[in-house]
């Protein structure tokens, strides 16, 4: 049932045993945590390593408070909550990339459509890492520091018995020799994900171990996202993630009966809930003495419980641990359940998590057609049980303020915010106008992105004088006049640099690229973002190539190519570059990408991608209608799934794209109108289907939950719009 949203600040606090809150009214928070803790547990556990969501992307709050013109209020509570939501910090660093911002994306949907969630995962000190780019060294690694304290949608549990001091849950592990579990304490943060009409929320908890008190491996192990110094600050890490899950439901009363995990990294989960398992069915008994048999059957039941989605067929995504680091730091009922259920069929020594995760579940999700198929070739055990939700994105967030507005002033769009489906069905009257208002809002977003990086390169050129810093943009040692102009054909990248992903492809023969825009006079702005993990040596040296590349670019081409490389990409960064280049690029090796959220972004804008046919692109191609394919597009069966050097098809995938650039530039300069109807299309073609709006209804199918009619409703329309798991024709 639908609550009215609040029409004042007043209205915008409520409270619980837990705390006081901002940002819905008494009577919605209430019914979402009255749900939540209802004892039929018709509710959704959503796991994730990482949660990007920053404030600064999509704040309906913020909006709210502008548009009513509240700034202050007389009440001191209220004030200090208005002050800290117009002028706080807006950046939550809990993310690297696209995992996170998926799991960001997915959460605002389940607000945006009512359904009963909620979210677990940790909270970093360090955040990810900072990332500096010095054009003679390349990526420099530095520690992130921020404020939970001071960021709005933030807010620390406190204590019911003491309300000033912090909630603190002990989370039990269980260490090898020890027959009690160690209790290691952890405080708990809980970011409000609000609904865009802000009258629905979903609470993701965020697991902070980062305590005075901590035993020193703690403490190493949750200051830093990903944190890889050593594989036991790895593995330590995602049992911190598993361990706290069950400890946290408990503490707060809830009670779901879903645990849908994001990825295998919050797998050890199931070690806690299968000594459950066993103690229900055994009652007293010795550990030590478990059979087999005993905790198969406990594993199947604990099985019912769990959704999995996989993300990636890159091995380095799939987490292995030796056995003897493993024993080390688990007691020998998990080690017996290890030993069962985590078994490496290639490297016997190891624990293979992922495979576990593939053991332990009633439902396998990829996340494209295409890696559903891969996964089934990887994992050939499973492969009936493997199905298909291809990812989408939070339409809301990552739609530009200026094509949202163009957007809103055609009726057959007038519920476009809450019904991303209607684009399909877009009158006729609408499209002549629908199309004038699109192009002025892309040239005003292209305007937007052009003056962001000239502003950068100015900012570049200025440090390089207070600093050691050299900048990363051969530009900045350049006059004004030779920086970017808006107009000009801006092709956009940016995601993890790993070597798959093959970011430096298209500079493969620098020389036949400058000869591609001299020969029409064509110039061209390729703008590049991205982090390489700071363990990623091949990673931090393609990127490295792409700052090499950017003088011999400019000089070859007489100034027609300029080559920029963005440092610090973050939300904020790629909103702005989705919405202001003119097409987007993706060119990893098929079929390593599982998806590629970022191509979805664009095309959401409009923006037609560039793209092998690789991950959500055989999905979103419709032909050639939304925008260009090239490179290698053999079977999946007689796909090498290696990502050694010699293996990644660099020659013949940039020859490809070489072969295919001037009939775009040409389309783009001289047939702007049919530019223009390829980004139509996409409007058309791709907002239904790749939206989290329809993810989510396809996996609320899998859930199983019982929704209100109203919701019901709602979830069933979005599910209509496609069905992932249907064959690629």
């Amino acid at each position: 049932m639908t609550l009215p949203a609040p029409t004042t600040p007043e209205e915008l606090i409520c409270s619980n045993r837990y705390g006081t809150f901002f940002g819905v009214s008494q009577a919605v928070f209430d019914a979402v945590w009255n749900r939540l803790t209802d004892p039929a547990g018709e509710t959704v556990v959503y796991v994730s390593m990482e949660i990007g969501a920053d404030p600064d992307v999509f704040h309906p709050l913020l909006d709210f408070l502008k548009h009513k013109g509240i700034s202050e209020n007389p009440d001191a509570r209220i004030d200090a909550l208005i002050k800290k939501y117009l002028h706080g910090p807006r950046k939550i660093p809990n993310y690297s990339g696209g995992l996170g911002v998926l799991a960001g994306d997915t959460l605002k949907s389940f607000a945006d459509t009512r359904i009963p969630a909620l979210a677990v995962s940790l909270l970093y000190r360090e955040g990810y890492f900072s990332q500096i780019v010095d054009s003679k060294v390349g990526q420099i690694d530095q520690a992130t520091h921020w404020a939970p304290e001071e960021t709005p949608t933030l807010f620390q549990l406190r204590d019911p018995k003491s309300p000033d001091r912090p909630l603190t849950i002990e989370v039990p592990f269980l260490q090898s020799g020890e027959e009690r579990p160690t209790l290691i304490r952890a405080q708990v943060w809980m970011k409000l994900e609000i609904s865009d009409r802000l009258d629905y929320f979903v609470p993701e908890f965020l697991l902070d171990y980062s305590l005075p008190d901590a035993p020193a491996w703690v403490i190493e192990s949750s200051h830093q996202l990903y944190n890889a110094r050593s594989m036991i600050i790895k593995a330590n890490q995602r049992r911190m993630l598993g361990s706290g899950i069950m400890a946290l439901l408990e503490t707060l009363g809830f009670s779901s009966r879903t645990i849908h995990l994001n990825e295998q990294h919050g797998v050890t989960v199931t070690l806690h809930l299968i000594l459950q398992e066993l103690q229900e069915m055994l009652g007293e008994h010795d550990q030590n003495r478990l059979t087999d048999a005993d905790i198969l059957k406990a594993a199947e039941r604990v099985a019912q419980r769990i959704v999995y989605t996989i993300h990636t067929p890159v091995k380095a995504g799939h987490d292995r641990f030796a056995r003897d680091l493993y024993s080390a730091i688990s007691h020998r009922p998990f080690q017996q359940i290890l030993n069962l259920l985590a078994h490496d069929e290639e490297a016997g020594h190891e624990y293979n998590f992922t495979a576990m995760a593939m053991r332990i579940n009633r439902a396998i999700n990829s996340v494209s057609r295409l890696h559903r198929d891969v996964t089934r070739k990887q994992f050939p055990a499973f492969s009936k049980k493997i199905k298909a939700i291809t990812n989408g994105v939070h339409h809301l967030t990552w739609i530009s303020d200026h094509r949202a507005a163009c957007f809103d002033r055609r009726p057959s769009l007038r519920d476009w915010r809450h019904d991303p489906g209607c684009f399909a069905a877009i009158a006729a009257e609408d499209l002549a106008p629908l199309a004038t208002d699109l192009q002025e809002a892309w040239t005003r977003d292209n305007s937007r992105l052009v003056a962001f990086v000239n502003a950068m390169l100015r900012s570049h050129r200025e440090q390089m004088t207070e600093t050691w810093i050299d900048p990363p943009n051969y530009l900045s040692g350049l006059e004004e006049s030779q920086w970017l102009q808006p107009g000009v054909f801006t092709l956009g990248f940016a995601r993890r640099f790993s070597t798959y992903k093959r970011a430096d492809l298209i500079f493969d023969d620098i020389g036949r690229l400058a000869d591609i825009l001299l020969q029409k006079n064509q110039p061209v702005n390729f703008l590049f973002a991205g982090k390489a993990h700071p363990s990623d040596e091949p990673g931090k040296s393609v990127l490295k190539l792409i700052l090499d590349n950017q003088e011999e670019l400019f000089r070859r081409s007489k100034g027609l190519g300029k080559l920029i490389f963005i440092p610090g990409y973050d939300m904020l960064v790629a909103k702005f570059m989705v919405a202001g280049v003119h097409a987007w690029l993706n060119n990893p090796k098929r079929p390593l990408e599982a998806s590629g959220t970022s191509g979805m972004k664009a095309a959401l804008n409009g923006v037609p991608n560039i793209s092998v046919m690789d991950g959500w692109w055989v999905e979103g191609y419709h032909d050639g209608l939304t925008g260009w394919k090239f490179g290698y597009e053999g079977p999946v069966d007689e796909a090498d799934l290696s990502e050694d050097p010699d293996a990644l098809l660099y020659t013949e995938d940039s020859n490809a794209f070489y072969e295919l650039l001037p009939t775009i530039l040409d389309l783009f300069y001289e047939q702007p109108e049919q530019y223009l109807q390829r980004a139509m299309r996409n409007l058309a073609l791709n907002i239904p289907i790749f939206n989290t709006h329809r993810m989510v209804a396809e996996y609320v199918e899998q859930y199983g939950l019982r929704l209100d009619p109203e919701t019901s409703a709602d979830i069933a329309r979005f599910r209509q719009l496609y069905r992932s798991e249907q064959s690629v024709p």
